[in-house]
């Protein structure tokens, strides 16, 4: 999931942003004092109160938050709404002359959000289809991985499997700039992102033949491997992973 957490002046980034990827929603944790409440507990029992009303709108998920009071082991359960449960909210809530202003700007970025979803609507098919292409050409570098684990297992390797991860791990660290984590981070790249990781594929999938090819010690070919990507990676540059609906939205403020 992905939210910058504003602090208890109310100064953030951005309010509503996509929870694990996949849909909007706004934390209760970052909201909550600028709502004219002391205690985030305050804040979250009216969503539990009213508990019933809030699932007619979809499911209230809740999930640990980095919290501001340390003592409470660093993380604090949060509820995260969508923009049907966030007007009920602000239906129920308090409204003192700090709050409206705040509340307008999260309905605004909920707004926004939605213009994001119509654009990319339109711009699915033209993604899907590099999608498929990256996936053609990642089944082949693992079909290449699969050699090489079968090549490293055989000089002794005791862990050769973990290159599955580990080569993934080493592009992705190489190519792109993640500040959150992602189910599969292929899925909210762009399309420029996903030639790029593409052609790392083939590149990974070069080296490790070639190191095969050459016989070498399968450690060696990992890190001719690496520095194929390194080698890459200085040309093309690294770019920020940012969700593509996140993308939109934030086009839509300038």
């Amino acid at each position: 999931m992905y939210f910058l957490s504003m602090n208890r002046d109310c100064i953030m980034e951005k309010l509503v942003s996509l929870y694990e990827g996949k849909e909007a929603r706004v934390s209760t944790f970052g909201i909550f004092s600028g709502f004219g409440y002391s205690e985030h507990r305050t804040f979250k029992r009216l969503v539990a109160n009213n508990m019933d009303s809030f699932l007619k709108y979809g499911k209230v998920f809740e999930a640990q938050q980095n919290a501001l009071n340390k003592k409470k082991g660093g993380q604090e359960k949060s509820y995260f709404l969508n923009e049907e449960q966030f007007m009920l909210l602000v239906a129920i809530s308090k409204t003192t002359p700090e709050s409206i202003e705040l509340k307008m700007r999260i309905i605004n970025e909920f707004m926004r959000m939605r213009t994001a979803l119509a654009k990319m609507a339109v711009k699915a098919p033209d993604w899907q289809q590099v999608r498929k292409d990256g996936k053609e050409v990642y089944h082949q570098k693992v079909d290449i991985i699969k050699s090489f684990v079968e090549y490293a297992t055989e000089q002794g390797s005791q862990s050769a499997k973990m290159y599955y991860t580990n080569l993934a791990k080493m592009e992705n660290q190489a190519l792109f700039l993640v500040e959150q984590k992602y189910p599969n981070l292929r899925e909210v790249l762009n399309i420029k992102q996903l030639m790029q990781v593409a052609t790392a594929d083939q590149v990974v999938e070069k080296a490790l033949q070639d190191g095969m090819d050459k016989k070498l010690p399968y450690k060696d070919i990992y890190q001719l491997a690496k520095e194929r990507i390194i080698q890459f990676s200085s040309i093309i540059g690294k770019s920020q992973v940012i969700a593509l609906l996140e993308q939109d939205a934030q086009l839509s403020l300038e």
